[in-house]
């Protein structure tokens, strides 16, 4: 067996395209070990999704226009469900990221992805939403935000820069966050809301259909497009399960180093280029059991707790505030929340809602700056800067990490509206997703071994997925042309 393996790692695989990057070799895939032992792959992605979607743009188009459109999110986050399974197929087969699977169709692909992940999370709506939610703990002033939202996003900074192995670091902080607020929401869903409320949101889906046209025209198609892309993680943030689920030690990912710090760390400069997996009968048989705890873990991890958190902060929102009342603008419907909660149990369950909050919003931001950075990291080191000695993964990684911080400090200080920020950075990620869920498609039908090729009822699902990105972003550019950039806002 070891004298095969050697023979196969000699041999380059041709199922990979070999234009634009180098060929890989042939090695057959590890042994899976038990679903435990990978539980935790997708707690960053969850993590990330949670200030966005789940805290801000779902329970304030709640409190627009009630519960009728909450369907709207659970199918977001089930799109993207399937999305991050094509995106953990490519990466369990080769090793590769999704990303350097597209630069091996075209290079620039790669480019185009570094920045459809960075100019939309630039925008750094998590930063102030979360200092927002910092002043509502302590009573300070509005004018503190600025302040508060750059030294939060420094502290990241200087977290992820010091860490040895950040992925570790990040699912290790990212984890105990996500256990603290699951245990606030399920503690304010016993007290705060009663069974009408929840099977309003089965039974007000008629009306919701109905009214659609009408809500649209309330919110703004941006806004509503922008929710059901952060219905879940959103935008480029799904390309990084790749490699979530490759540190995790994930199918052929397990034979790809870190990220690590390059101060702390142990760098390694060569480009993650992967492997392929020969097509045999050994090898199917792993897959087939790769596959299997990859979707496991997907759906406990980010597709339940996901669904659960849009639809119980929804709800919450409804039993609280109620729908169409002033409550002020923007971030002001979660301060009215946090007093409504105060009022039915004691001051200290307002308190801990607006801290559940700040960490709903500081997990956001975190997963935030390390996937947009994870991804140009991968991108660029594979590519363009595959030959040099100097700029590894890592450095690559710190380097856009610290200039999405000092841009996004930037920007907060010019005053602009935490929800316009995150509706700007979710329109934007939307048309990033329009067009990998097309390119996923061609990469897991064309590149793969047969045995583990998209195909079968999973093909139409991602084709419906691709036409829903596609039609949206189509709509929102005519839309930007009839009315105007402002339209987005």
């Amino acid at each position: 067996m070891a004298e095969s393996t050697a023979t196969e790692s000699r041999r380059f695989a041709p199922e990979l395209p070999s234009k634009y990057l180098p060929a890989v070799p042939y090695r057959d895939l590890p042994e899976p070990r038990r679903l435990r032992n990978y539980i935790g792959a997708s707690v960053i992605i969850t993590a990330t999704a949670l200030g966005s979607g789940e805290l801000v743009l779902w329970p304030y188009i709640t409190s627009q226009v009630g519960l009728g459109l909450v369907w709207l999110a659970v199918l977001g986050i089930t799109m993207q469900y399937f999305l991050n399974m094509e995106v953990e197929r490519y990466t369990l087969i080769t090793g590769e990221t999704a990303v350097t699977g597209f630069s091996r169709l075209w290079l620039p692909w790669g480019v185009v992805f570094v920045l459809g992940a960075l100019l939309p999370n630039t925008w750094p709506g998590w930063a102030s939403s979360g200092a927002t939610e910092f002043t509502f703990i302590f009573g300070l002033e509005s004018s503190a935000v600025p302040v508060i939202a750059t030294i939060f996003l420094v502290s990241i900074g200087l977290a992820i820069t010091v860490s040895p192995v950040i992925y570790q670091t990040l699912e290790k902080a990212q984890g105990v966050m996500l256990i603290f607020v699951l245990a606030f929401v399920v503690m304010a869903i016993v007290v705060a809301t009663d069974a009408s409320a929840w099977t309003g949101t089965v039974t007000a889906i008629p009306q919701g259909v109905g009214d659609l046209p009408n809500s649209i025209t309330a919110l703004g198609a941006a806004s509503l497009f922008g929710a059901i892309v952060f219905a879940g993680a959103g935008g480029a943030n799904n390309l990084c399960q790749s490699n979530y689920i490759r540190d995790k030690g994930m199918g052929m990912g397990v034979n790809i180093p870190n990220i690590v710090s390059p101060i702390t760390g142990e760098e390694v400069a060569a480009p993650s280029l992967g492997f392929m997996v020969p097509s045999t009968a050994e090898n199917e048989r792993r897959w087939r059991r790769w596959w299997k705890i990859a979707n496991q873990e997907q759906l406990i991890t980010f597709w339940f707790i996901g669904a659960l958190l849009l639809v119980a902060l929804s709800v919450l929102v409804f039993s609280t505030v109620g729908v169409g009342k002033n409550v002020g603008e923007e971030l002001d419907f979660l301060q009215a929340e946090g007093r409504a909660l105060g009022s039915l149990i004691g001051p200290w369950f307002e308190v801990a809602f607006y801290v559940a909050g700040f960490l709903m919003l500081f997990s956001t931001n975190v997963g935030v700056v390390d996937y947009g950075s994870r991804l140009a990291g991968d991108s660029l080191k594979v590519t363009f800067l595959k030959k040099s000695e100097f700029w590894s993964e890592s450095k690559v990684y710190i380097t856009v990490a610290w200039l999405m911080i000092i841009v996004g400090s930037a920007i907060i200080w010019t005053g602009i509206e935490p929800v316009v920020l995150l509706v700007i950075s979710s329109a934007g990620g939307g048309f990033v997703m329009a067009f990998y869920s097309v390119l996923l498609i061609v990469l897991n039908r064309r590149a793969l071994p047969e045995f583990a090729r998209l195909k079968g009822w999973r093909v139409p699902i991602l084709a419906f997925i691709s036409f829903f990105y596609i039609a949206f972003s189509l709509f929102l550019i005519y839309q930007m042309i009839t009315q105007g950039p402002g339209s987005l806002a």
